[in-house]
């Protein structure tokens, strides 16, 4: 460090105490999950104000680990000072009744390794509304007397709500009734707070009429949003109880001695109850209100309303104690009243000081650690001590006598433990530290604090990936959490140090298809899909826990392999039933249309081949199963003309293998060239067999026998189908192909032929079309060719078998 950024850090803790005059408060909401950030100690104290951003590290802020009984460990504090909590805190548990909530935790500021200061954060708790308001039952019943006046009421038990927040907590009554009924509800406070509920007449009863009545009593929460609770109310016509328990003063204020015999009574209460018989018997109890520590230590009689203390009280200067006390009589429901009886105990006697350590880094309730690495000055330890006593008998002072520790005044009996000399692990690793303080009464009495200082390793070594590259391979379409591969790593350090957790890393890993464990286990978030990508690399990085934590990366590359999960179709034609207008002429290309299909697949299941699977009865068309030109197969004849319905069939090369259909309506013409030359050959063939067979008949008559005539017959048969044979080779057809894109967008009601790659497909088919048939004009084109306006969509297959 140079001597300008010493000069900076001291300057900077010169006015360290201005920058902290102020207490630091915070403020969170109850049952958050762990982990909820509470506010920035650095930023709010402005102490990073001047330090230089390339020195980040001169500040460091550690929680203090108290006693197991303090709240430590309610919250983390992180390196660079951000409080977050660190378990569920629940209001109701830590705080009391209707009362600010707020829990006190110790920070204590480092420089480059050198205790400074201890800071007293001040954490208000938010009370959150997660409790309703509660009767004691849900139903009760209460009597009147028929002869009871307008105006009479009769007491029904309060709710109680466990949120301690004062909104939450906060009750506010309404009756439900009929119209009909003579009741209402007043309500008024008690002098311990809580609601006192009385049903009043308005009218007076008859029981001769009616004798019992059904009301309900609902209590609502001033939380937000508001939850309430119900008590149903069973009023019947009676005679009743209607005087409370009144006690002769609604606070009592007793003080006694840390001495107190426990068989001698702190206060007796008294009240009176102007009913008589058993309305009028007057029973003592402790109110809900009163907390659980106050009823440790106290009890009351509950027919003489006499208050003991019933075990020891703590060796503390003064305590008080406030305890709530009902007075109910024998009445069903019982009436009652409460008091307040505050109790002050005083301890007069010389007590040894308490003393309380709390370590920064805590290895257990007794034990600290740190690095063989630790600066000499470096704190350690924060130091307490307690002694309430009056006078001298108060006055502390403490000594720590060891080689390696010393111990150095805060303020009035507040220390901290520094490291004096430097440590060596190798050579200890282990040391016993006690702490002695003894105050300045008669006799002096003092209180000795032993604790244990280890000293660990420090963390030296990066993680190391067993690979340069990790490759892996998988498929696509797997289900969530389908294992793709393995990343490990290395690290020889020992505990924490070696302690390794994996993670993805880069600023694009929240948008990957993996997520990988601590084990370094890669697994998929989602199924994987070939044709939207199908490698992927990123970093993956490996962290061990050591202190500081190092960390290393690693490429990895994942290779998606491809299943046959998309079906073949067709981009033309692009229509089903295409209809096409076929004008076949003699010395013309065989050509008629080529059929086009995409497959999304890879190259390995995406080789496709097509086929005619329906409507080529006659044999006459052809289709090549690599490039889907569909051709004539053989001559066309005459009697060859008509409508032909042909479905073609494209398959992919995948297991399973998927395919798509798509259906051509051919409207052949044959030429009359074609037609003239067939009927010549066949007028001839027919003269000719009519007249040999004349002749041979009547030779047959004539000169031989009936054997003789059939065998000349078919010989001369045989010779004419020869000449025949010979006559039909010698008629050429070659089929002529025309196709003009006007015609077939003209021709067409299907838009979506005139989208932009389906008509620049068919542009090119056009082209090709148009370059067979360049010795026909183009009126003559227009005059061969035909298009359908009839538009069909037929469902595309998507899987065939071979």
């Amino acid at each position: 460090m140079s001597i300008n950024m010493l000069v900076l850090v001291y300057i900077v803790f010169a006015l360290f105490p201005q920058c902290l005059s102020g207490k630091l408060t915070y403020y969170v909401e109850e049952e958050k999950s762990p982990g909820t950030y509470v506010g920035d100690i650095a930023a709010d104290t402005q102490l990073l104000d001047s330090i230089p951003v390339e020195n980040p590290d001169l500040i460091r802020f550690s929680q203090l680990q108290q006693s197991a009984t303090s709240d430590s460990d309610l919250f983390n504090v992180s390196r660079t000072g951000k409080l977050y909590t660190a378990k569920v805190l629940d209001a109701e548990t830590l705080c009391i009744y209707n009362v600010e909530c707020f829990k006190t935790i110790k920070i204590a500021v480092h420089q480059a390794g050198t205790f400074m200061r201890i800071l007293k954060i001040k954490v208000f708790i938010k009370d959150v509304n997660d409790h309703e308001p509660k009767f004691p039952d849900k139903q009760i019943e209460l009597f009147f007397d028929e002869n009871d006046k307008e105006g009479t009421s009769q007491s029904i038990p309060d709710a109680v709500d466990k949120d301690v927040g004062i909104l939450n907590s906060q009750i506010t009554y309404q009756l439900r009734k009929n119209s009909d009924e003579p009741f209402t509800l007043s309500t008024s406070k008690r002098v311990d707070g809580r609601a006192k509920l009385e049903i009043t007449l308005e009218a007076k009863l008859d029981r001769e009429l009616r004798d019992n009545y059904m009301v309900q009593i609902v209590s609502k929460d001033g939380g937000f949003p508001s939850k309430e609770g119900l008590l149903n109310v069973k009023i019947s016509v009676n005679d009743e109880n209607d005087n409370p328990p009144v006690f002769s003063q609604s606070i009592y204020n007793v003080s006694i001695k840390h001495t107190h015999q426990m068989n001698t009574p702190v206060a007796v209460l008294s009240s009176k109850d102007l009913d008589s018989g058993r309305y009028g018997r007057v029973s003592y109890h402790f109110s809900s209100k009163t907390t659980d520590l106050a009823q440790s230590y106290f009890q009351v009689e509950e027919n003489t309303g006499e208050i003991f203390a019933i075990k020891q009280f703590p060796s503390i200067q003064k305590l008080s104690y406030k305890l709530f006390v009902d007075a109910q009589d024998g009445g069903t429901p019982p009436l009652r009243s409460t008091a307040i009886v505050l109790i002050t105990v005083t301890n007069q006697q010389n007590n040894p000081p308490n003393i309380d350590v709390n370590f920064v880094s805590a290895f257990s309730e007794n034990t600290v650690t740190i690095s063989e690495g630790i600066k000499v000055g470096s704190f350690i330890a924060y130091v307490m001590v307690t002694d309430n006593d009056i006078g001298r008998n108060g006055e502390v002072t403490c000594s720590l006598d060891h080689d390696r520790f010393q111990l150095r005044t805060m303020e009035t009996k507040e220390y901290k433990v520094l490291l004096k000399n430097s440590v060596d692990r190798e050579a200890k690793n282990l040391f016993n530290v006690r702490i002695i303080c003894q105050d300045r009464g008669h006799p002096p009495l003092q209180t000795e604090k032993k604790f244990f200082i280890k000293v660990v390793d420090v963390n030296d070594v990066q993680p190391q990936f067993t690979k340069k590259t990790f490759k892996f391979l998988t498929y696509e379409n797997e289900e969530v959490n389908f294992p793709v591969g393995l990343v490990n790593a290395t690290d020889p350090d020992m505990g924490a140090g070696g302690q390794l957790t994996y993670s993805l890393y880069g600023k694009n890993a929240t948008l990957l298809p993996f997520k990988i464990t601590d084990n370094g286990f890669i697994l998929t978030k989602r199924a994987l899909d070939y044709e939207r990508q199908d490698i992927y690399v990123f970093q993956v990085l490996v962290k061990d826990n050591g202190i500081p934590p190092l960390n290393n990366t690693v490429n990895v590359v994942v290779e998606v392999m491809d299943e046959n999960d998309n079906a073949p179709y067709f981009t033309f034609p692009s229509i089903s039933p295409f209809n096409l207008d076929v004008y076949y002429e003699p010395h013309n290309n065989k050509k008629i249309i080529t059929l086009k299909a995409i497959d999304n697949d890879s190259p390995r299941n995406s080789f496709l081949r097509y086929k005619i699977i329906r409507g080529n009865n006659k044999q006459l068309f052809t289709i090549n199963p690599y490039t889907g030109v569909l051709t004539f197969s053989r001559t066309v004849y005459q009697s060859d003309a008509g409508l032909y319905y042909l479905q073609c069939i494209v398959k992919d090369s995948g297991i399973p293998v998927l395919s798509a259909a798509s259906n051509l309506s051919i409207t052949l013409t044959v030429s009359n060239k074609t037609s003239e030359k067939m009927a010549v050959a066949h007028s001839d063939s027919d003269k000719r067999i009519h007249l040999s067979l004349v002749v041979i008949i009547t030779l047959a008559a004539v000169t031989v026998s009936m054997a003789v005539v059939i065998s000349i017959s078919i010989c001369i048969v045989r010779c004419n189908n020869s000449k025949n044979a010979s006559h039909r080779a010698e008629i050429v057809t070659p089929s002529r192909i025309k196709n003009e894109e006007k015609y077939l967008i003209s021709r067409t009601n299907n838009p979506v032929i005139n989208t932009g790659n389906q008509k620049e497909m068919i542009n090119k088919t056009t082209h090709s079309l148009k370059s067979q048939s360049h010795l026909y004009p183009e009126n003559e084109l227009e005059n061969e060719w035909r298009t359908s306006t009839m538009v069909k969509k037929l469902p595309i297959a998507t899987q065939c078998s071979t």
